[in-house]
Order: structure tokens, then sequence, then C-alpha cells
């Protein structure tokens, strides 16, 4: 076994070095100035498409509505990340770290915008008349036959890496808050999770919309005003906190109390490495929702979508890291979730570390079930809508395991096997962005001709 770990490690350090980070914020550049910046000039386009009335009751081909779909996505990114993973990337990259994430965040909209428009420009109808779509099908659909295996290693990687990312690790996140926290049980919180999970995904697609749009906003706005009290109450430290983030992401942060320090590249390496575990940007798990989305229109789910990296990364990441560099607790010694917390506590005493792990509760929760929808997608992908519910009955086993075993090795996989989902994903990206800038012109172009943009 130990051999085996050590394997994966290496395989790890491969794909998550700097060639894969270079290729990610590479193809996210690459594809920001071929679309002329449009994600971010846009932006306020994109929110307003979200919030008018076809975004939330969508009547065109498609299983669920264009707001849902992000909902669906944002649910499956918006987790442990937005919480562990930004205290990881401060802890071992500085204050730096968050302006890499940041910037990773920016080019990772042009990625995510170009996902969504592939994945409802070349979906499918399967034979129970659903809307499937992501990687796998716009690499066979729109790079054609030659191109096919390239779609089933994804499919492979997706449906294993879901496991990790999307369900043993997410459970186990909560199985630890909740025992720290409020002295509950690992198998009592694998059990409840189980019931729950099942509860919603015998709906399919459709039930986990309807869940995600009533859970990830509230969620969402929750802890961005927990986090805004706290930066309230810290404001004196707000100024000296972006300095360290600006000074820091070019300059070596120095060992301060339980701080190691860090190297600028560590800031890089930890920042970009985090943004993308945080929003998943390039990694090609979000297409497999907007490809269910009710739109004809492939441009518009686009700009819906690219707000899911913007609202993960730019909004809720940002409330985390500033709330840890302002409390000042950075220089703990403390790490993950646990450095989050204790930067909520000592905002907030007595109430802050149990908001922190209610939040961290339900964000897990959410990612469970948006990931399931991907792995499910995957495996019907490899092997018919037949292989759906023993899927879901593996899946929903493995979340009392989860909760309850030592994950290290787990952790390692999926880490290792999500970064060989983004590959296959990004290549398919390169190939294609030429269908991406037509069909952008032509729908830009369209808008200008009837006097609206």
């Amino acid at each position: 076994m130990e051999a085996i770990s050590n394997f994966v490690s290496e395989i790890n350090g491969l794909v998550w070095g700097p060639p894969m980070l270079v290729m990610i914020l590479g193809v996210g550049l690459f594809l920001s100035l071929g679309l002329k910046l449009m994600p971010i000039m846009k932006l306020r386009a994109g929110f307003r498409l979200m919030w008018n009335g076809r975004a939330r009751g969508g009547d065109d081909e498609g299983d669920i509505p264009p707001f849902q779909a992000l909902m669906t996505a944002l649910s499956a990114t918006v987790g442990t990340g937005n919480i562990a993973g930004v205290a990881t990337a401060v802890f071992l990259g500085g204050p730096g770290a968050l302006f890499w994430m940041w910037l990773t965040a920016l080019v990772g909209m042009a990625t995510k915008y170009s996902e969504a428009v592939l994945a409802v420009r070349f979906r499918e109808v399967d034979e129970r008349g659903s809307h499937v779509g992501g990687p796998m099908y716009y690499i066979r659909n729109g790079l054609g036959k030659k191109w096919a295996w390239l779609g089933v290693l994804f499919a492979v990687f997706a449906s294993v890496a879901a496991f990790g990312i999307g369900n043993t690790v997410q459970a186990n996140s909560v199985a630890d808050v909740l025992e720290v926290n409020f002295s509950i049980p690992h198998w009592v919180t694998g059990l409840v999770l189980m019931v729950l999970v099942g509860m919603v995904l015998i709906g399919g697609i459709k039930r986990i919309g309807q869940v995600a749009s009533a859970l990830v906003p509230f969620m969402a706005v929750s802890y961005v005003m927990i986090g805004l009290v706290v930066l309230a109450i810290n404001a004196h430290e707000i100024p000296a906190a972006f300095d360290l983030i600006f000074s820091y992401a070019f300059s070596p942060a120095a060992a301060e109390g339980g701080f190691a320090g860090a190297a600028v590249w560590a800031a890089i390496r930890f920042g970009v490495a985090r943004g993308i575990f945080s929003n998943e940007a390039g990694l090609g798990s979000a297409p497999i929702a907007h490809a269910a989305a009710q739109t004809k229109d492939p441009v518009r789910q686009g700009m819906v979508a690219m707000l899911g990296t913007f609202i993960d990364t730019i909004i809720v990441c940002s409330i985390t890291g500033l709330v840890i560099i302002t409390s000042g607790v950075w220089t703990s010694g403390e790490t993950g979730a646990a450095l989050t917390s204790l930067a909520f506590e000592t905002g907030l005493p007595g109430l802050g570390n149990y908001m922190v792990a209610i939040a961290l509760a339900i964000f897990a929760f959410t990612t469970i079930l948006g990931w399931s929808f991907y792995g499910e997608r995957s495996i019907e992908f490899l092997f018919g809508v037949k292989a759906i519910v023993p899927y879901r009955i593996v899946w929903i086993i493995a979340i009392p395991v989860g909760a309850t075993v030592n994950l290290g090795f787990i952790w390692l996989l999926a880490d290792t096997l999500n970064a060989m989902m983004a590959l296959p994903n990004l290549i398919a990206l390169l190939l294609l962005s030429p269908v991406v800038f037509r069909l952008t012109k032509d729908y830009f172009d369209k808008q200008m001709s009837q006097g609206t943009h």
C-alpha cells in the first residue's frame, strides 16, 4: 500500500506541478484574449441574465432552468475549498496567495464561459429524454471520432475522482467539524448524510436543481454576511491586509510566529492550485451541469456559467482570505478549516467557530449532490443509462465510509485524478476555441443589430 501511495504521490507532484498550473492559466488567458476580455467586460450583463425570468423558469429544450443549472454547478464548487482550501493557501503561500487566486478566477471566467458554451452546443438527448453534455460529449461531437478516446479518458477520471473530491472527502470534512464543535460521532454524521443525499438523488437532476437553487444562495449569502460582520469589526486592519496581499504576491513572505515563511513561487503555486480546486475552472466538471439547462442559446448559458467562478472565488474565497488576514491569525500555525474557524472566532467570540462549522457542513452537503450528478453523467457516457442506478447506490454507500475512515490516500488519489480530468478538457477547449469565438461573435453581432447588449 505504501508503494502505491508513493507512486500516486509522485504522479500528483507531476500533474499539479508547474506545467499543469501554467497550462490552466495559459488556456484561460488565451480564451480571455480570444474573447476580447468579454467575460470581465460583460459581468453585469451576466448577472442581469441570471436574474431575469427566462433564467429562473426556462421554457426551452433542457431539463432545468438556467439559474438552477448555475446553482447545481455552484453547489459542487462552493465547498470545503472556500473554507479550508483558502486557509491552506494562505498558510503555505502567505497572504500573496490570495492575489494569485484572484488572477486565476479572472482568467477562469473565460474558461468556465467556454466550457458551458461548448456543453450546450454539443449536448445530446439520451434514451430517457434527458439532456446530457460536458467535455466527453463536446470532445466526441465537436472534435470527431478520432478524438473520442480523449472523451472516454475524461469520463473515467471524472467518475472515479467524484468519489474523492465530491463524496468521501466532503463527508469526512463534515464529520470532523461536527465532532469538534458539537461532539457528534463520525458514524452518526455519515448515516444522516447518507439518508439526506439518498432522498435527493431519487429525484435525479430536477430534484438536485431544486435543492441547489434553494440552499446555495442561502448558504453563500449567509457566509458572506457573517464574513462582512467580522471584517467590519476588523475594519482598521483591512488596508494593511491588502498591503500584505499585494506585497507578498511579488516578494517573499518572511517567517513570523507559526508561519514558516514562503517564497513568491509558493504564493503563486498554492494560490493558483487552491483557486482551481475551489472554482474548478478548467477541470470540466461544471459544463456537465450547464448542459442540462433549458436554453437554446449556448452564449447565454455561458454568460450565466462564468458567474460561478466570480461568485466562488472573487466573492466567497475573498471573504475567507480577508477574515484570516485581518484577524492576524494567519501566523498562528493553524491551517485548513481550523485556521478559518479561529479567524471567525477571533472576530465573533463564542459564535464564529460554530458558524464556520455549520457553513462547512452545508457547503459539503451540496458538493456531494453536485458531484453525484457529474459522476452519474460520466458513468452514463461510458456504460449507458443502465449504469445510473448502480452508480447512485455505490455513491450513497460511500458517504458513511468516507465519514469514518482515514482519507489520506483517497484525498491524494482524488486530487491526482482531478488534475488528470483537466488535461483532456483543456486540450478540447484549445481545439474548439474557434467554435466558442464564432458563436460569441455571432451572438453579440446579432445583439448590436437589434440594438440590445
